[in-house]
Protein backbone atom coordinates (compact mmCIF):
# COMPACT_ATOMS: atom_id res chain seq x y z
CA UNK A 1 0.00 0.00 0.00
CA UNK A 2 1.84 3.38 -1.19
CA UNK A 3 1.69 6.94 0.46
CA UNK A 4 -1.45 8.99 0.21
CA UNK A 5 -0.63 12.66 0.66
CA UNK A 6 -2.26 14.61 2.49
CA UNK A 7 -3.96 11.87 3.90
CA UNK A 8 -0.54 10.72 5.57
CA UNK A 9 -1.10 13.88 8.22
CA UNK A 10 -4.21 12.54 9.47
CA UNK A 11 -2.48 9.51 10.56
CA UNK A 12 -1.52 8.30 14.48
CA UNK A 13 -2.68 6.59 17.57
CA UNK A 14 -5.02 7.03 19.94
CA UNK A 15 -3.17 8.17 23.30
CA UNK A 16 -2.20 4.95 25.13
CA UNK A 17 -1.02 4.42 29.16
CA UNK A 18 2.50 2.85 29.87
CA UNK A 19 4.38 2.10 33.05
CA UNK A 20 8.36 1.55 33.43
CA UNK A 21 10.36 1.63 36.80
CA UNK A 22 14.02 1.24 37.92
CA UNK A 23 14.81 -1.99 36.32
CA UNK A 24 13.83 -0.77 33.17
CA UNK A 25 16.04 2.37 33.87
CA UNK A 26 18.59 0.04 35.06
CA UNK A 27 18.28 -2.67 31.69
CA UNK A 28 18.34 0.76 29.48
CA UNK A 29 22.00 2.24 30.73
CA UNK A 30 23.34 -1.45 30.83
CA UNK A 31 22.64 -2.36 27.08
CA UNK A 32 24.42 1.36 26.14
CA UNK A 33 27.55 -0.61 27.99
CA UNK A 34 27.20 1.11 31.27
CA UNK A 35 28.71 -0.55 34.65
CA UNK A 36 31.21 -2.61 32.74
CA UNK A 37 33.46 -2.09 35.44
CA UNK A 38 31.32 -2.70 38.77
CA UNK A 39 33.76 -0.77 41.18
CA UNK A 40 33.50 2.44 38.73
CA UNK A 41 30.62 4.63 41.24
CA UNK A 42 30.14 7.27 38.56
CA UNK A 43 28.59 4.63 35.69
CA UNK A 44 27.29 2.32 38.52
CA UNK A 45 24.76 5.21 39.35
CA UNK A 46 22.86 4.27 36.25
CA UNK A 47 22.77 0.54 36.92
CA UNK A 48 21.87 0.52 40.88
CA UNK A 49 18.81 1.32 42.27
CA UNK A 50 20.83 3.40 45.07
CA UNK A 51 20.64 6.84 43.88
CA UNK A 52 19.50 5.59 40.52
CA UNK A 53 20.06 8.06 37.94
CA UNK A 54 18.11 7.84 34.56
CA UNK A 55 20.11 8.54 31.15
CA UNK A 56 18.20 10.89 28.88
CA UNK A 57 17.97 8.83 25.68
CA UNK A 58 15.96 5.83 27.70
CA UNK A 59 13.04 7.60 26.34
CA UNK A 60 13.40 6.07 23.29
CA UNK A 61 12.70 2.51 24.47
CA UNK A 62 11.09 3.31 28.02
CA UNK A 63 7.48 3.55 26.53
CA UNK A 64 8.10 0.19 25.26
CA UNK A 65 6.93 -1.35 21.94
CA UNK A 66 3.38 -2.11 22.80
CA UNK A 67 0.76 -1.37 19.70
CA UNK A 68 -1.65 1.98 19.98
CA UNK A 69 -4.84 1.47 18.57
CA UNK A 70 -4.83 3.99 15.33
CA UNK A 71 -7.11 7.33 15.54
CA UNK A 72 -11.05 7.00 13.58
CA UNK A 73 -10.17 7.54 10.09
CA UNK A 74 -11.37 10.50 8.54
CA UNK A 75 -14.33 10.45 5.93
CA UNK A 76 -12.35 9.69 2.38
CA UNK A 77 -9.21 9.44 3.96
CA UNK A 78 -7.05 6.84 1.96
CA UNK A 79 -4.79 5.06 4.47
CA UNK A 80 -0.94 4.95 4.07
CA UNK A 81 1.38 2.21 4.37
CA UNK A 82 5.16 2.57 3.82
CA UNK A 83 6.95 -1.01 2.50
CA UNK A 84 8.28 -1.73 6.10
CA UNK A 85 10.91 -4.06 4.58
CA UNK A 86 12.83 -0.85 2.87
CA UNK A 87 12.43 1.33 5.54
CA UNK A 88 15.81 2.95 7.31
CA UNK A 89 15.66 5.19 10.64
CA UNK A 90 17.14 8.18 9.66
CA UNK A 91 17.37 10.58 12.73
CA UNK A 92 16.19 10.85 16.15
CA UNK A 93 15.56 13.28 18.51
CA UNK A 94 14.59 13.29 22.17
CA UNK A 95 13.50 16.50 23.87
CA UNK A 96 12.66 16.41 27.82
CA UNK A 97 10.46 19.09 28.93
CA UNK A 98 11.60 18.15 32.32
CA UNK A 99 14.30 15.42 33.66
CA UNK A 100 12.74 11.86 33.51
CA UNK A 101 12.05 10.19 36.74
CA UNK A 102 13.32 6.86 37.79
CA UNK A 103 9.54 5.32 37.34
CA UNK A 104 6.17 6.16 36.61
CA UNK A 105 3.08 6.39 34.61
CA UNK A 106 2.57 8.17 31.35
CA UNK A 107 0.34 8.18 28.25
CA UNK A 108 2.05 8.78 24.66
CA UNK A 109 0.39 9.15 21.52
CA UNK A 110 1.98 9.25 18.26
CA UNK A 111 1.33 11.21 14.55
CA UNK A 112 2.93 11.48 11.76
CA UNK A 113 4.11 15.61 10.90
CA UNK A 114 5.89 15.20 7.57
CA UNK A 115 6.16 13.50 4.51
CA UNK A 116 8.48 14.68 2.03
CA UNK A 117 8.63 13.14 -1.42
CA UNK A 118 12.37 12.84 -2.98
CA UNK A 119 11.50 11.20 -5.93
CA UNK A 120 9.70 7.85 -7.63
CA UNK A 121 13.50 6.46 -7.78
CA UNK A 122 15.16 8.10 -4.21
CA UNK A 123 12.12 7.30 -1.62
CA UNK A 124 10.54 9.35 0.59
CA UNK A 125 10.87 10.75 3.99
CA UNK A 126 8.56 10.65 6.71
CA UNK A 127 8.84 12.52 10.48
CA UNK A 128 6.37 11.17 13.19
CA UNK A 129 6.13 12.64 16.50
CA UNK A 130 5.42 11.32 19.70
CA UNK A 131 4.36 12.67 22.70
CA UNK A 132 4.71 11.53 26.43
CA UNK A 133 2.60 13.34 29.05
CA UNK A 134 1.83 12.50 32.40
CA UNK A 135 -1.32 11.77 34.82
CA UNK A 136 -2.09 15.18 34.65
CA UNK A 137 -1.96 16.10 31.28
CA UNK A 138 1.51 17.95 30.85
CA UNK A 139 4.28 17.23 28.37
CA UNK A 140 7.12 15.20 29.73
CA UNK A 141 9.02 14.45 26.57
CA UNK A 142 8.60 14.79 23.11
CA UNK A 143 10.17 11.91 20.81
CA UNK A 144 10.87 13.30 16.88
CA UNK A 145 11.95 10.38 14.54
CA UNK A 146 12.42 10.32 10.50
CA UNK A 147 12.32 7.21 8.35
CA UNK A 148 13.64 6.96 4.79
CA UNK A 149 11.23 4.89 2.61
CA UNK A 150 13.39 3.56 -0.03
CA UNK A 151 10.83 2.13 -2.13
CA UNK A 152 7.72 5.12 -1.17
CA UNK A 153 8.64 7.55 -3.49
CA UNK A 154 6.92 9.14 -6.65
CA UNK A 155 3.49 9.87 -4.27
CA UNK A 156 3.32 13.94 -5.18
CA UNK A 157 4.34 14.96 -1.93
CA UNK A 158 6.66 18.45 -1.15
CA UNK A 159 10.24 17.45 -2.20
CA UNK A 160 11.56 20.47 0.10
CA UNK A 161 10.43 21.39 3.93
CA UNK A 162 12.32 18.33 5.57
CA UNK A 163 14.23 19.67 8.75
CA UNK A 164 17.63 20.97 7.77
CA UNK A 165 20.03 18.61 9.86
CA UNK A 166 21.98 20.40 12.88
CA UNK A 167 25.71 21.51 10.92
CA UNK A 168 28.77 19.91 12.27
CA UNK A 169 31.54 22.80 13.09
CA UNK A 170 34.38 22.64 10.95
CA UNK A 171 37.24 23.41 13.57
CA UNK A 172 38.71 20.21 15.41
CA UNK A 173 36.72 18.77 17.89
CA UNK A 174 36.86 20.22 21.20
CA UNK A 175 36.94 16.43 22.79
CA UNK A 176 36.99 13.09 21.50
CA UNK A 177 36.49 9.96 23.29
CA UNK A 178 36.59 5.93 22.35
CA UNK A 179 33.68 3.83 23.80
CA UNK A 180 34.39 0.38 22.98
CA UNK A 181 31.46 -2.03 22.46
CA UNK A 182 30.87 -5.62 23.57
CA UNK A 183 30.58 -8.55 21.12
CA UNK A 184 26.99 -8.87 23.06
CA UNK A 185 25.85 -6.01 23.29
CA UNK A 186 22.88 -5.85 20.76
CA UNK A 187 21.96 -9.45 22.51
CA UNK A 188 21.11 -7.37 25.69
CA UNK A 189 20.02 -4.44 23.76
CA UNK A 190 17.31 -6.30 22.05
CA UNK A 191 15.56 -7.13 25.66
CA UNK A 192 14.72 -3.39 25.62
CA UNK A 193 12.10 -4.49 23.12
CA UNK A 194 13.86 -4.12 19.83
CA UNK A 195 13.93 -8.04 18.78
CA UNK A 196 14.40 -7.69 15.19
CA UNK A 197 16.14 -11.08 14.10
CA UNK A 198 18.89 -8.05 12.32
CA UNK A 199 20.58 -7.95 15.38
CA UNK A 200 20.42 -11.63 16.94
CA UNK A 201 20.48 -13.85 13.95
CA UNK A 202 23.18 -14.15 11.57
CA UNK A 203 21.16 -15.57 8.42
CA UNK A 204 19.07 -12.63 8.77
CA UNK A 205 21.88 -10.42 8.93
CA UNK A 206 22.71 -12.15 5.91
CA UNK A 207 19.77 -11.76 3.93
CA UNK A 208 19.66 -8.26 4.99
CA UNK A 209 23.29 -7.71 3.36
CA UNK A 210 25.66 -7.60 6.36
CA UNK A 211 28.17 -10.01 7.41
CA UNK A 212 27.01 -10.50 10.71
CA UNK A 213 24.11 -8.98 13.19
CA UNK A 214 24.83 -5.15 13.79
CA UNK A 215 24.10 -2.91 16.35
CA UNK A 216 20.77 -1.23 16.84
CA UNK A 217 20.87 2.29 15.74
CA UNK A 218 19.11 3.65 18.42
CA UNK A 219 22.02 2.08 21.19
CA UNK A 220 24.99 3.62 19.17
CA UNK A 221 22.65 7.07 19.75
CA UNK A 222 22.43 5.87 23.53
CA UNK A 223 26.04 5.47 23.27
CA UNK A 224 26.74 9.06 22.02
CA UNK A 225 24.65 10.23 24.61
CA UNK A 226 26.45 8.72 27.06
CA UNK A 227 29.42 10.11 25.45
CA UNK A 228 28.38 13.61 26.77
CA UNK A 229 27.37 13.13 30.31
CA UNK A 230 31.04 11.65 30.73
CA UNK A 231 32.85 14.31 28.82
CA UNK A 232 30.54 17.50 29.22
CA UNK A 233 28.34 17.66 32.24
CA UNK A 234 30.08 15.10 35.15
CA UNK A 235 27.43 12.60 34.45
CA UNK A 236 24.89 15.27 35.26
CA UNK A 237 21.99 13.65 33.41
CA UNK A 238 19.04 16.54 34.59
CA UNK A 239 21.31 18.88 32.23
CA UNK A 240 20.60 17.26 28.79
CA UNK A 241 17.57 18.74 27.40
CA UNK A 242 17.57 17.27 24.27
CA UNK A 243 19.80 15.16 22.06
CA UNK A 244 19.74 14.42 18.33
CA UNK A 245 21.46 12.61 15.58
CA UNK A 246 21.47 11.33 12.38
CA UNK A 247 22.26 7.63 11.50
CA UNK A 248 24.73 6.85 8.58
CA UNK A 249 26.29 3.76 9.05
CA UNK A 250 25.99 0.70 11.10
CA UNK A 251 27.59 -0.41 13.91
CA UNK A 252 28.82 -3.62 14.37
CA UNK A 253 29.33 -5.17 17.63
CA UNK A 254 32.96 -5.19 19.32
CA UNK A 255 33.55 -1.93 17.19
CA UNK A 256 34.89 0.99 19.25
CA UNK A 257 33.15 3.81 18.64
CA UNK A 258 34.78 7.45 18.87
CA UNK A 259 32.63 10.36 19.61
CA UNK A 260 33.86 13.40 18.56
CA UNK A 261 32.44 16.47 20.69
CA UNK A 262 32.46 20.38 19.80
CA UNK A 263 31.28 23.00 23.10
CA UNK A 264 29.54 25.85 21.94
CA UNK A 265 27.45 27.01 25.29
CA UNK A 266 25.08 25.14 25.98
CA UNK A 267 24.82 23.58 22.71
CA UNK A 268 27.21 20.62 22.16
CA UNK A 269 27.54 19.29 18.07
CA UNK A 270 28.55 15.35 18.13
CA UNK A 271 29.60 13.27 15.26
CA UNK A 272 30.32 9.61 16.05
CA UNK A 273 32.87 7.05 13.72
CA UNK A 274 34.38 3.73 14.07
CA UNK A 275 38.16 4.09 13.35
CA UNK A 276 39.28 0.67 11.90
CA UNK A 277 36.50 1.02 9.06
CA UNK A 278 36.71 4.06 8.24
CA UNK A 279 33.07 4.42 9.05
CA UNK A 280 30.75 7.76 10.40
CA UNK A 281 28.37 5.94 12.27
CA UNK A 282 26.84 9.25 13.45
CA UNK A 283 26.64 12.50 11.88
CA UNK A 284 24.67 15.92 12.80
CA UNK A 285 24.31 15.19 16.38
CA UNK A 286 23.64 17.94 18.65
CA UNK A 287 22.93 18.24 22.76
CA UNK A 288 21.02 21.12 24.09
CA UNK A 289 22.05 21.36 28.40
CA UNK A 290 19.70 23.38 30.70
CA UNK A 291 21.56 26.19 31.60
Amino acid sequence: MPIYYPDILDQGTKPRTFRYGDKDVMLYALGIGLGADPMNETELAFVYEKGLKVVPTAATVLAGRGTSEPLPTPEGHRPSMPNYLMLVHGEQKVELHRPLPTEGAFTTESRTIGAYDKGKDKGAVLVSQTIWRDETGEKVATLTGSSFCRADGGFGGPAEGAPEPHPTPTRAPDKSVDIATREDQALLYRLNGDRNPLHSDPESAKRSGFPRPILHGLCTYGITCRAVLQEIVDWDSDRIASHEARFSAPVFPGDTITVDLWVDGPVISFEARVKERGATVIKNGKTVLRT
